[in-house]
């Protein structure tokens, strides 16, 4: 039988010939990682109109390569690059390549080629890519017209007789401290309001300084977890935005500014001017608000943590003494930031490996927890004993830590909620049908306040055990596009999370996902529970005992030829299967086009008549196509329903990885 494939009936407008299949309409990157004048930041700061005065270019224009140049002229644009590159270690790379290009070196040429025949895009993720020379890596000369591109938006879209501000940020790797200064710098010079953070924090601090200080505007030197010789530059707006990450059309008007600086201007010519440093108050501020989250401990943890050579641990290990924690037991060879990550291949905590170290420290001291960040702080990995485990211990995927973080989200919104005598009488399993914790009193609570609904949200791709826990507790649940852009967004927020490890417990307070705060929130959960003899392994049994078990898994399919992945696309629309491995399709939803008032977007939702569901979508970051398993059962024991959710999930990944070979 023909399986339906349903599109948004509200974008009928949009035709087929206007994006190409398997193309998402929007091509985005995928979100998917450093101060000698002092000045503190006292006056308030004013926001951004929203009054756009600069038509963006089209996006097909920003993003599109041209066509190859010819020798000659690939080392021309080369050598003017050149002139206005700053950096001697990058001076010393071209000058290299420029010379073998010259001699006719085909390795020089086609180097120069890489380097020169496309720019690194300005995209809602802003930029990332590899140090080193050139248009399309990250280095100075770059991240300079970024940041006067990014200064002639501001300007122009500030308030009358208004002056835009900035706040920057930067973590610890290679050039963060630089293209940090930098930024502010040409800020300054061009008339904005520069005021840079006072040493290198996680990117939450950031993120919660654009909205403490009231800035039109926040950048974040960054590459997250991406290898050791990446940067970025993440950018969020304030104002009306509060301090949320950039979205479209802001990212194509920014672009837009950021071509027209790199076409007419010369990088060393452009103004640049004293900057502020923020006073340590605002960091304060961040540890004040993040260890609020917490009650007093009922019970102390045995944690280990690792900041995997990133900057988590300063701010972390402020925050938990003032929220009275004892602090963990540390990852000593991982502690301290360190811009070559040298015990791990990738400096990210789902990787491969990437553990081990927080696994050999656990065993040797009988850890009850691990806390992990990755580099810039705003992911947490955890993981709890697991005699199963060869490493003696497990780690949680992202889906089981949001499942975990948001049923606690919505016991703690509810009204009269009492997390000791909740505990205490469900051993961590919060109730939904005692009185004053139901969807009524949040409906009466609503009408009485005309405020919005208290709401979970989590991305496409994340685990439908959320959207149960919010109709348990009457509470609303919002599906949003992959980002937390876009999660950040939801409204009503009060939790939100994507399984790429990443959570926002705090909205009121910093509106991207934030690993120290959930850090924060996780430890007292895990208190509560040790206070009346539960481990988080228990609390995880119980919610399977609640809502059912739910269980996930990836594929991702790395290729070397992108256009293999548009195929696989189309293939799936055109084509649409009756069945994965065993389990027949019910229906399918095409992003495409837009759905359910989402924008567009190159992702496929596959329903199963079982429950079970399956998203594929390529990837922003990487040339890989990615597919989400998504599987629930709540029959029978707690054995009986992870058996059963399991071995769904095993045959989904069988019929799934046939289909996509």
């Amino acid at each position: 039988m023909a399986i339906p494939v349903v599109a948004d009936a509200a974008s009928a407008a949009v035709t087929p010939a206007e994006i190409p299949a398997g193309v998402p309409s929007v091509a985005r990157p995928h979100e998917p990682d450093y101060d000698d004048l002092e000045g503190e930041p006292t006056q308030q700061m004013p926001v951004i109109a929203a009054k756009p005065e600069l038509a963006p270019l089209p996006l097909a224009h920003i993003m599109a390569a041209e066509a190859p140049a010819s020798t000659p002229a690939i080392i021309e644009t080369a050598r003017a690059w050149l002139a206005q590159d700053p950096d001697p270690e990058t001076q010393v790379q071209l000058r290299a390549l420029i010379n073998g290009a010259s001699d006719g070196d085909a390795a020089a040429i086609a180097d120069l080629h890489s380097r020169f025949d496309e720019r690194l895009a300005f995209g809602t993720a802003g930029l990332r890519g590899a140090i080193a020379a050139g248009s399309n890596r990250m280095n100075r000369v770059l991240v300079s017209q970024a940041a006067a591109g990014l200064a002639s938006y501001l300007l122009r879209h500030a308030l009358p007789n208004a002056t835009p501000s900035i706040v920057i940020g930067y973590d610890g790797r290679k050039n963060s401290h630089v293209f940090a200064t930098d930024t502010a710098a040409l800020m300054a010079g061009a008339g904005v309001r520069a005021i840079l953070l006072p040493r290198l924090l996680p990117t939450p601090v950031l993120a919660f300084a654009v909205r403490h200080l009231n800035a039109s505007c926040g950048v974040m030197v960054t590459a997250s977890h991406n290898p050791p010789n990446d940067n970025g530059y993440k950018v969020y707006l304030g104002g009306d935005f509060e301090g949320a990450q950039i979205v479209a059309p802001a990212d194509s008007l920014i672009a837009t500014e950021i071509l027209r600086v790199a076409a007419d201007e010369f990088v060393p010519n452009l103004p640049r001017a004293a900057y502020e440093t923020a006073d340590e108050e605002v960091v304060q501020a961040y540890i004040g608000a993040t260890a609020g989250l917490a009650h007093p401990p009922r019970s102390q943890v045995n944690a280990v943590y690792t900041a995997l050579h990133g900057v988590g641990w300063d701010t972390t290990r402020r925050v938990l003494l003032q929220a009275g924690f004892d602090l963990p037991t540390l990852v000593d060879a991982q502690i301290a930031p360190d811009a070559a990550f040298p015990t791990v291949a990738f400096p990210n905590p789902e990787e491969p490996g990437a553990m081990d170290l927080a696994y050999e420290t656990a065993r040797e001291v009988g850890a009850e927890l691990i806390l992990a960040n990755d580099p810039d702080a705003d992911r947490l990995a955890v993981a709890i004993p697991d005699a199963d485990s060869d490493a003696g211990y497990r780690r949680l995927s992202g889906n089981e830590v949001g499942a975990i973080l948001g049923w606690r989200a919505a016991a703690l919104a509810a009204p009269n909620y009492d997390p000791e005598a909740d505990v205490a009488n469900t051993g961590g399993l919060p109730t939904t049908d005692a009185p004053g914790t139901g969807g009524e009193a949040f409906a009466a609570a609503e009408d009485a306040a005309a405020a919005p609904r208290p709401t979970l949200a989590c991305s496409i791709v994340s685990s439908p055990a959320l959207a149960a826990i919010a109709a348990s507790y009457g509470l609303g649940f919002t599906e949003t596009l992959t980002g937390f852009k876009w999660v950040s967004r939801a409204p009503g927020l009060i939790f939100g999370f994507e399984e790429a490890l990443g959570y926002l417990v705090n909205p009121d307070s910093v509106r991207d996902k934030d690993g120290i705060s959930a850090a924060v929130a996780l430890l007292s959960l895990v208190g509560d529970l040790k206070a009346d003899g539960l481990t988080l392994a228990d609390y995880l049994d119980r919610f399977s005992a609640k809502f059912g078990h739910y269980a996930s898994s990836q594929i991702s399919v790395r290729v070397t030829d992108v256009s293999d992945i548009a195929r696989v696309m189309t293939r799936l629309r055109e084509t649409p299967p009756d069945l994965i491995g065993r389990i027949r399709v019910d229906h399918i939803d095409d992003f495409r086009w837009g759905l359910n008032g989402l924008a567009p977007s190159d992702v496929l939702r596959i329903v199963l008549t079982d429950g079970s569901r399956v998203m594929v979508r390529p990837s922003g970051t990487e040339p890989k196509l990615k597919v989400y398993l998504d599987t629930h059962s709540n029959s029978g024991t707690i054995d009986e329903r992870r058996r059963a959710a399991d071995a769904s999930l095993a045959e989904l990944d069988r019929g799934m990885r046939a289909l996509i070979a």
